[in-house]
């Protein structure tokens, strides 16, 4: 009878992966967790303290700060394999999971398919006779050296690249490799670890290629498994459900998806959406239980791709699945800084980010050029940001991995502030009161389009008080919007005074707020 023996990599929320651990291991099955080295302490203390008595748990023999296309998960994938190896000398297979997986089968049908299937689960596709890569780079992943993390160092990121191909810095991919790319959720054999594992200890110029490999734990095991196992002995699929939306971003499941996801032939499905407590409760139900019989109508894949292509043509019969209960997720955070005079919230948010670790964007939904990371194509136009903003911040949130995201809006914004405001996820405002000059107001309406070069300054003297009341409107429509969370700062106000209003907007100490604010020229035009 198969033993599973699950990798799991998370970096939050302690107790759900406890909860995780205690459930595949309550019947039999193993874990081996690696918890993200960047995560708090006292998160990971929480987590041990938890599991260390349980015989079928063991831990990563060393945390690895991880970061997203980096060798860090490829890394911490093997810290954690080998520790289950040695801890678990039962275990037939080995599984890869995220804290955001959860089983769409019982434990009992699990082990009767591994059972019956005498062969490695990884997705291993040609890297450069396939179309798995859609958008962004392709070959630069692999004969360019990235040695930056694109998210944190986008600037360093793209200048080293940039100068390698300038100057002809192409590098020879390992002479005996085919390199293939695929899915990192991945459930492989016994036999296939142990031989992959001395492949490595004897190959040191493979992980040297890949260490500098651009998103490698999309190469790594793929290409390692093809090279090492018979062909006959890989079915090129994941055993783990995901789809992802027109924009390349995976789908999340909600409550209402729990048959959907029953009728699938796969053993896990991910993402599982943290508000769909009903749909984790039933499922982690399942997985204990006996003698369940699955319809498995496998329409998944084929329903997203209707109605996908449906809502594309303006013929969104249906909604999409996938979008049910859409919202940015109550465990989220969003901040919005609200200011009229852009510049002012622009110099505050360069001020915030070197001070926290605080995502921080932009005027995103009215500058066309505000600089945003590769979405897959929903960022490309205002029109397509604002229509599908709820989709866009999710989307954010997940490339940063942060449940906090700061954003800029312009005051007048206020129907965007109402409709983030009534969202699950708690959201804060400040609003940056500034005084406005008569030169400034002349420069706002040139810029608006309400003025020119030569618009006479009788018109001008004319137009004036009408954009300052304009502006005074929307500052009252914000004070009396009766949001929960709303700071102010004023260009009037003492530096304690807006301090302290800081403090409670970013939920930093005073003194934090107070350095921030020691930026030269804050107010000025």
């Amino acid at each position: 009878m198969a033993k599973i023996a699950y990798i799991l990599l998370c970096h939050k929320d302690p107790e759900a992966i406890i909860q995780q651990a205690e459930r595949l291991t309550a019947v039999g099955d193993c874990v081996a967790i690696h918890f993200d080295g960047r995560a708090a302490a006292q998160d990971y203390q929480q987590i041990r303290a938890a599991l260390d008595d349980n015989p079928n748990v063991t831990f990563a023999n060393r945390r690895v700060k991880c970061g997203w296309g980096e060798w860090s998960l490829v890394e911490a994938t093997l810290h954690a394999l080998r520790s289950a190896v040695a801890a678990f000398p039962r275990a037939t297979h080995f599984y890869m999971l995220s804290g955001d997986c959860m089983p769409i089968k019982t434990a009992e049908y699990a082990h009767h398919f591994l059972d019956s299937h005498d062969c490695d689960f990884i997705e291993s596709f040609d890297f450069f006779e396939s179309d798995w890569i859609k958008t962004g780079m392709k070959e630069d992943r692999l004969i360019y050296r990235h040695y930056f993390n694109e998210r944190k160092h986008k600037r360093l990121f793209y200048l080293c690249h940039e100068v390698q191909k300038r100057l002809g810095l192409q590098r020879r991919l390992p002479a005996d490799i085919q390199v293939q790319i695929g899915s990192q959720w991945w459930c492989l054999r016994r036999r296939t670890v142990e031989t992959l594992l001395k492949f490595i200890r004897q190959r040191e110029d493979v992980l040297r290629f890949f260490r500098t490999t651009w998103i490698p734990d999309e190469t790594f095991f793929q290409t390692l498994v093809r090279h090492l196992i018979p062909e006959a002995e890989i079915e090129s699929r994941t055993l783990t459900f995901l789809m992802f939306t027109d924009y390349g971003m995976p789908v999340n499941f909600y409550n209402d998806h729990y048959d959907l996801l029953l009728g699938q032939d796969f053993l896990f499905a991910r993402k599982i959406s943290p508000e769909a407590r009903e749909l984790k409760s039933r499922l982690g139900r399942l997985y204990a239980a006996e003698d369940v019989d699955f319809q498995i109508s496998n329409e998944g894949s084929n329903l997203y791709k209707f109605l996908t292509q449906r809502g594309r043509v303006g013929r969104r019969f249906a909604p999409r699945f996938w979008e049910t209960e859409s919202s940015l997720g109550r465990e989220r955070e969003l901040l919005v800084v609200t200011c009229k005079k852009w510049h002012v919230a622009k110099r505050l948010l360069e001020q915030i980010r070197h001070a926290t670790n605080i995502p921080a964007i932009d005027y995103l939904f009215h500058e066309e050029h505000t600089p945003l990371p590769d979405l897959g194509g929903i960022e490309a136009a205002l029109f397509k940001r604002t229509r599908h903003r709820r989709a866009l911040l999710r989307m954010l949130y997940d490339y940063y991995q942060s449940d906090r995201l700061l954003i800029c809006l312009d005051p007048s914004a206020i129907e965007l502030m109402h409709d983030f405001h009534s969202d699950r996820c708690t959201t804060r405002f400040l609003h940056i009161e500034c005084n406005f000059s008569d030169d400034y107001l002349v420069g706002h309406a040139q810029r608006v389009g309400l003025a020119g070069e030569r618009t006479p300054k009788t018109a001008l003297n004319t137009l004036l008080p009408t954009i300052r009341n304009d502006i005074t409107y929307e500052a009252d429509s914000i004070r009396d919007a009766g949001f929960d969370h709303l700071s102010q700062l004023n260009e009037n106000a003492t530096t304690e005074q807006n301090a302290a209003q800081l403090a409670r907007f970013l939920s930093v100490p005073q003194e934090q707020a107070t350095q921030i604010l020691r930026v030269d020229h804050l107010f000025c035009d």
